[in-house]
């Protein structure tokens, strides 16, 4: 039978282990890219699926003062497609390594929630 000390090594050893591979995930989405577009395509926003913006392409035709309200709200449309995808990334990422750690889906671990 195992001691309790034992036990409370095996528990911690458990959690770095847990908190590595949560890690790595994390640093796997920073990785990933995502695209989000509004008015067909006109504006593109690259993210990645953490959520950090890597760049914006705005279409030729929308540089025009008198189109400054459409283009700002094509950019908001943009981002938030992207970071829509980004979420479903990442949820989709963070599923595959709770899966692998044996953890049950959806379990949010204090800290990488």
């Amino acid at each position: 039978m195992k001691s309790m000390e034992e036990m409370m090594q095996a528990a911690q050893q458990a959690a770095e282990t847990i908190q590595k591979q949560m890690n790595d995930a994390q640093t796997k989405l920073d990785s990933i890219e995502v695209e989000g577009t509004s008015g067909g395509g006109l504006v593109k926003i690259r993210c990645t699926a953490k959520g950090r913006m890597l760049g914006v392409a705005i279409d030729d035709s929308l540089m025009k003062l008198e189109e400054k309200q459409m283009l700002e709200d094509l950019v908001t449309a943009a981002f938030n497609d992207a970071r829509a995808k980004a979420d479903q990334v990442a949820g989709d990422e963070m599923g595959k390594a709770q899966q692998g750690m044996g953890l049950p889906p959806g379990f949010n671990f204090p800290g990488f929630g």
